[in-house]
């Protein structure tokens, strides 16, 4: 024992100053990631901030069973899941699609201009964009008065129910994709030329290359994010959403994080509950997240974790 501790020692030293480079990081990590998960206590107590942490009453799982009871919540949390899982399944692929589009592109400077444009959305904020989209789709907005003007009748999109999830997914995808691409691109680029030369010389079409040669040379990249996405399922998308949101679309629109921003910021502030729910939002993506890690792992070789 005291040999193998002398040896550690011996590797410690010897690699000190890559430690030293790793130390600001790992402060940074304990101070402001791992300390404040001492707050999870909240989640367990009727929270008072007058007698602290320690101080306040233990209730046990009661925040987390009002999630499964409160009607508003339950709402919630299958608005949550309806709109995180459509996102996988409309969203998800539009950045592949879209790099594989820029990558066929023949042109070099036309492919740097479309790639620019569609990139450009994403540093617009969501406050801009939903202002944009009032303007637009409003009662009074553009797209309206082009159709009342053909004799059409007005249609407020952003109000009414069965358009606003449309409507969110089509606007996520035209402010984020161009931006995702970037990493399919990157990863495109890494495909041996040789691969694609050999199926010109087989015969092979675009549309062959395209699923036999550029496909299969991003699948670890398009594994990696896709297990990412979904140990990020809980998080429907609040910055969109609350931007975007109005009454009227309230029952079709409204997640766990627009739910507790409510709770907390329109009633009376109840912290207990608000922190059990980030807790249950965090456990949920760690399994979503170990379980897709597994089936991808297992289904293409190919995983975040081994």
């Amino acid at each position: 024992m005291r040999r193998r501790l002398c040896h550690l020692g011996r590797e410690l030293w010897s690699a000190k100053y890559i430690y030293v480079f790793l130390l600001p990081g790992l402060i940074y990590y304990g101070i402001f990631r791992y300390g404040p998960m001492y707050g999870l206590l909240m989640a367990f107590q009727d929270y008072n901030a007058r007698f602290g942490v320690m101080g306040s009453p233990w209730v046990g799982l009661k925040h987390f069973q009002r999630m499964f009871i409160t009607p508003n919540s339950i709402s919630a949390l299958v608005n949550t899941f309806v709109i995180s899982f459509s996102r996988l399944l409309i969203e998800f692929p539009a950045p592949i699609l879209l790099a594989l589009l820029l990558n066929e592109m023949r042109g070099r400077r036309m492919k740097r201009i479309y790639q620019t444009l569609f990139t450009f959305p994403h540093f617009l904020s969501w406050v801009i964009v939903s202002s944009i989209l009032k303007t637009m789709l409003g009662n009074n907005g553009v797209v309206n008065a082009l159709i009342a003007f053909f004799g059409g009748e007005r249609v407020n999109f952003l109000a009414t129910p069965s358009l606003f999830r449309g409507i969110l997914y089509t606007t996520s995808i035209w402010k984020e994709a161009g931006w995702s691409a970037i990493l399919y691109i990157a990863a495109i680029a890494g495909v041996y030329p040789e691969y694609y030369e050999a199926a010109i010389v087989d015969g092979a079409s675009r549309l062959q290359r395209i699923w036999h040669v550029t496909l299969p040379g991003i699948r670890p990249t398009i594994a990696v994010l896709f297990i990412l996405s979904v140990g990020n399922v809980m998080n429907g998308g609040f910055d969109q959403i609350f931007n975007m949101r109005n009454g009227a679309v309230g029952r079709v629109a409204d997640i766990l994080d627009t739910y507790v921003y409510d709770i907390t910021f329109k009633a009376t502030p109840n912290y207990s509950f608000s922190t059990a729910v980030g807790m249950f939002k965090s456990v949920v993506n760690l399994a979503m997240l170990l379980g897709a890690n597994g089936v991808v792992k297992r289904l293409s070789g190919e995983g975040l974790l081994q």
